[in-house]
């Protein structure tokens, strides 16, 4: 069903007071569900969804928002996109304080404007130098500004810094305490990164990791990925369509890849998207700069790569067979 059809997309009429109650409510619930499954391994509830070890349901299709507001398309197209990629169907959107200096979070804020927000996923991500005492609680109560909400539902470290892990931890945790967030995890974390935040008291609440991760870039395959289905940390792939340039034009003009998607009747790009997706357990994070193209993400849910087509990319763009450093490209 799409988000527009069957979750009342449009919401103007709702006040301030009903949203603040609805938050409390939500906020309480989430609570409960974290005491009561704070062991349960992921799982999707639908194709659709992944269900963290709290309980909490988060979609697997969501939108980028990396490079927006940098004027590089006018704002109005910008924001149209966000708004066809809602009526579709798709309900989180990525951003960061970092990206274009928070203009991207403004930008969302504008687009989601209308729409209600407890059936949205918005994510965020503070600097390494904000995410310790004081300085954390400072950079989301600016994104929480700039996005026009009273809370997140997702709160990401954006990468490793100089602050010491036990003391991000510390803040994220009391500031899902506060309501602030409902859940908190990292960003551009490789194996042993995840391995000592686990080690430090409450960083076994991370409920997610973000890291680069398409078809031409399968490092994190070899340890990484290995590892985060041990513990039931779910994947966030950006970039999962590679970035624009000579590595994205390789992989939709290969043999193989375009042979898959003339089977399917779909473009290149949505294979490989489908790839990424092909994991239960991972979510992906398209760039959402046009109408066209978030639209035509949309539809990657009517592809269903078989096991021979998969084995097919696999020979063509091999899974690693030792450990390879993070890829960012």
């Amino acid at each position: 069903m799409s988000f527009h059809s069957s979750h009342a997309v449009r919401n103007d009429q709702a006040t301030q007071t009903n949203q603040t109650t609805q938050t409390n409510q939500t906020t309480q619930s989430s609570q409960t569900a974290s005491a009561a499954s704070a062991s349960q391994r992921p799982t999707s509830q639908s194709r659709h969804d992944v269900r963290l070890r709290n309980g909490d349901s988060m979609p697997r299709l969501g939108m980028g928002t990396w490079h927006l507001g940098e004027g590089r398309r006018p704002a109005s197209q910008e924001i149209a996109a966000l708004r066809a990629g809602l009526d579709a169907g798709i309900r989180l959107i990525d951003t960061a304080e970092m990206y274009a200096d928070g203009r991207a979070e403004s930008l969302v804020g504008r687009a989601i404007t209308g729409y209600d927000r407890s059936r949205l996923f918005l994510v965020s991500k503070v600097y390494p130098h904000n995410a310790g005492r004081n300085r954390l609680r400072r950079s989301l109560e600016a994104s929480l500004s700039r996005l026009g909400t009273d809370y997140l539902d997702m709160y990401l470290l954006h990468w490793r810094g100089a602050i010491p892990l036990a003391e991000t931890v510390e803040c994220m945790e009391q500031a899902k305490a506060e309501g602030l967030i409902r859940n908190w995890g990292v960003s551009n974390f490789d194996t042993a990164d995840m391995r000592e935040l686990f080690a430090t008291p409450h960083g076994d609440a991370c409920a997610v990791n973000q890291d680069l991760y398409h078809l031409g870039s399968r490092g994190i395959e070899f340890d990484l990925l290995p590892w985060m289905d041990e513990h039931h940390v779910p994947l966030m792939a950006y970039c999962p369509l590679a970035q624009a340039g000579t590595l994205r034009d390789g992989l939709v003009s290969d043999a193989t890849v375009c042979r898959i998607a003339a089977a399917h009747n779909v473009s290149p790009m949505l294979i490989l998207l489908a790839f990424v997706l092909r994991r239960d357990d991972t979510i992906a994070i398209p760039c959402s700069g046009s109408v066209e193209h978030t639209l035509a993400n949309a539809t990657v849910w009517n592809i269903d790569l078989t096991a021979d087509e998969i084995a097919s990319l696999d020979d063509a763009f091999p899974a690693p067979t030792s450990k390879e450093p993070l890829d960012m490209q």
